[in-house]
């Protein structure tokens, strides 16, 4: 049977959509494979460190992934005219805070995982008092090196300033606190977008503003910037709370179905897998267009946004 235009122009798409996931998905385990040097010198421990600290809060940092924020941080850099290099120590610094932050959420106080990226969580293999501390010394390794390792001080106070608020009580914590406190709560979505858009995508939005400062961007860019990385991360936080009800463990490296049984707010619970589907495509491109004044350079950008809505793990 002839396909009708609008379903040969609809599989085009899907084909292209699905060629553009590829390419970034390529793109950024080569990019991480290049990141990963960088990071390990910057976990090399000193002499007074323990022993198993160091090499809890390496086997944690060090644990694979996307790498997904750092390389923002390093692409919106070099959008706004800054280099590879003046990104590193904000890029490096926000990897050190996001590894923090799934050695706490793994925690059996917290979502009680065993397994991430398909290894033994970090209480699992040190135990909790060391994985507490592991998560600890990241999150202070990561305003190390962005207060040591920025020659300008202005940039380095500016840095540490967005951390700090991507990271606190404003931001991620705080996100993850009204999550924790919202479970077995009546499915709420005014809730459901409160808790992600400080418990994921602040941080992908300081992502965004690290970069931008890294480079002493404008203004303009700033904002682009910042908008990009909000948007971007509630894309990604639907798509996981979707991963957690659709999605394969043995591709995931984790549990699945862990949302609904421990109560959680979640877009699926509350407005179905159809429109939690579509919900993420509308974050997605609100992303896209936020890159507007960045022109075909920021494509790879554009392509992500497509890719953390489709991808499988």
């Amino acid at each position: 049977m002839a396909l009708t235009p609008a379903e040969s122009s609809g599989r085009a798409a899907d084909a292209e959509s699905r060629a553009g996931g590829d390419d970034i998905a390529g793109k950024l385990a080569a990019w991480g494979r290049s990141f990963e040097p960088v990071l390990d010198a910057l976990l090399t421990p000193g002499p007074a460190v323990p022993t198993v600290l160091a090499e809890a809060v390496r086997y944690s940092a060090q644990g694979g992934g996307k790498r997904v924020r750092p390389f923002i941080v390093t692409r919106i850099c070099e959008l706004c005219g800054g280099s590879a290099t003046d990104a590193t120590p904000a890029a490096a610094a926000l990897e050190c805070v996001h590894a923090f932050s799934l050695v706490h959420d793994d925690l059996p106080a917290m979502d009680d995982d065993d397994l991430r990226r398909g290894r033994p969580t970090c209480h699992r293999v040190y135990g909790e008092a060391v994985a507490i501390l592991a998560g600890d010394a990241l999150l202070a390794l990561a305003f190390e090196i962005a207060a040591t390792r920025i020659a300008d001080a202005g940039t380095a106070r500016a840095v540490v300033v967005e951390l700090a608020q991507g990271t606190g009580w404003g931001g991620m914590i705080g996100g993850q606190t009204t999550d924790i406190e919202s479970e077995e709560q009546p499915t709420d979505l005014a809730l459901v977008e409160t808790i992600h858009r400080y418990k994921t995508a602040r941080l992908l939005e300081a992502a965004g503003r690290l970069g931008a400062l890294s480079a002493r961007a404008s203004a303009a860019q700033l904002a682009a910037a910042a908008s990009y990385g909000h948007h971007l991360g509630r894309a990604f936080q639907i798509a996981d709370d979707l991963l957690d009800v659709t999605g394969d463990a043995a591709l995931l490296g984790k549990a699945v179905a862990k949302d609904a049984a421990a109560g959680k707010q979640t877009y699926p619970a509350a407005v179905g897998v159809d429109a939690s589907r579509q919900a993420a495509w509308d974050a997605a491109r609100q992303a896209i267009e936020a890159l507007a004044d960045f022109g075909p350079q920021a494509d790879d950008l554009r392509a992500l946004a497509r890719y953390v809505v489709e991808r499988k793990k």
